[in-house]
């Protein structure tokens, strides 16, 4: 029985699943598992930053596992879900939001994402778009609604980093390098949403493959705003992701079976 190096899964755990959730805090996998209208949910492994779990939703096996932080740990997630014969993948994280009219707790899919992280362009070159499936995207979307949440579609911003990529002056030096400095009013008047730092890395990888893949994240904070990550903001932006992603996921299964 061969066992994944990395994410520690053979074929035959996984039970036949061609879908996973992928969080990217191992911490947040058990959460989602045990999140209505998921059954059944049981540990399977715990690897390095890779924690999957599997449940069962109207008796279809979904696998639940976490990427880690950024590209190339997601990468390495992606491939080898991939080889077990997962199809369908869907991100849920956190983000935060660059435009005035979005909250914290609201949910922001994503339906594209600017590659400004390393790790996809050892796939395809800069100018392959970083686009999410477009039956993935309506599944998140009704699973919003479902969850009564209010939402958000558009493009996201992927970055390596979560200090000077992300224009953040609350770092140790206080300072961003000249080629960031003033790149997040730039994404803003180009109606990007969002910044996060796996979106572009799974949707590039998806296509790449001929995979399903799509990306929503639950705001914990505006940084036109606020720098600030407060308990509850964050208690509010996790909610929401989870709500969106396990509704929207059910979404899917229920349009595959018709």
């Amino acid at each position: 029985m061969h066992t994944s190096y990395h994410i520690n899964l053979s074929a035959a755990e996984i039970e036949g699943a061609t879908i996973a959730i992928l969080p990217g805090d191992p911490a947040r996998v058990e959460t989602i598992a045990q999140t209505a209208p998921f059954t059944n949910a049981r540990l399977l492994t715990q690897k390095r930053e890779y924690c999957s779990w599997l449940a069962y939703m109207e008796g279809v096996p979904v696998l639940i596992t976490s990427t880690g932080i950024g590209g190339p740990s997601l990468g390495i997630a992606v491939e080898e879900l991939a080889m077990l014969g997962v199809k369908t993948m869907a991100r849920v994280g956190t983000c935060g939001a660059i435009q005035g009219n979005i909250h914290v707790g609201d949910a922001i899919i994503t339906s594209g994402a600017v590659r400004m992280e390393g790790a996809s362009s050892h796939y395809a070159p800069i100018e392959y778009p970083a686009v999410a499936q477009h039956e993935v995207v309506q599944a998140l979307i009704a699973g919003a609604k479902q969850a009564e949440l209010t939402y958000h579609v558009g493009i996201t911003c992927s970055t390596d980093t979560f200090y000077p990529g992300q224009e953040r002056y609350d770092s140790y030096t206080k300072y961003v390098p000249r080629r960031f400095q003033g790149i997040t009013e730039e994404w803003r008047r180009l109606h990007v949403l969002n910044y996060e730092m796996e979106a572009a890395t799974l949707l590039t990888l998806a296509s790449v493959m001929g995979l399903r893949a799509g990306c929503v994240c639950g705001v914990i904070v505006n940084r036109s705003r606020s720098e600030a990550i407060s308990a509850e903001a964050l208690r509010a932006g996790e909610s929401a992701g989870v709500q969106c992603v396990t509704l929207g996921i059910a979404n899917l299964i229920r349009q595959e079976r018709e």
